[in-house]
């Protein structure tokens, strides 16, 4: 009688195909953060949001012309200069509180989401000798440029 030996095989996976999905997986992953880019896709969200800001200054600014006749006394005419935070010091800069007075244009000024400066909001503001206002947003990111008029 002729004893056959049996082997049993365990079944599961050994360390080198454990080590080679972990390391195609981690591949993978690295191809798809720098596919998303996520610096450049929370660049772009706060150049939107700047974008609405500089709208809704200029939307409030030409508002207030419409009811008054004229616009803001406070916007210079010689460059541009960066706008007052509502509650800021505005030693320097251009004061728009006439237009967050009682909330009829604004219920505040709108603020850069990158900013950090106590006083200012981030925004510029100038007038033409024609009476056309210019609002921008000097820290626009990835090479934008944002600025209105009207």
């Amino acid at each position: 009688m002729t004893v056959l030996a049996h082997r049993t095989r365990s079944r599961g996976f050994t360390l080198l195909e454990v080590l080679l999905v972990v390391a195609v997986l981690g591949i993978l992953a690295a191809i798809v953060v720098l596919a998303i880019n996520p610096s450049k896709q929370l660049a772009d969200a706060r150049n939107a949001q700047r974008k609405l800001n500089v709208g809704a200054i200029l939307n409030a600014v030409s508002q207030y012309s419409i009811d008054t006749g004229s616009t803001p006394g406070a916007i210079p005419t010689a460059a541009a200069t960066p706008i007052c935070k509502t509650g800021g010091t505005c030693a320097g800069l251009v004061d728009l509180t006439v237009l967050t007075l009682n909330q009829k244009y604004l219920v505040s000024i709108p603020f850069d989401p990158a900013s950090s400066t106590a006083n200012s909001a981030g925004y510029t503001v100038v007038a033409s000798v024609n009476g056309r206002v210019t609002v921008a947003a000097p820290a626009a990111e990835n090479g934008a440029v944002i600025s209105a008029t009207r």
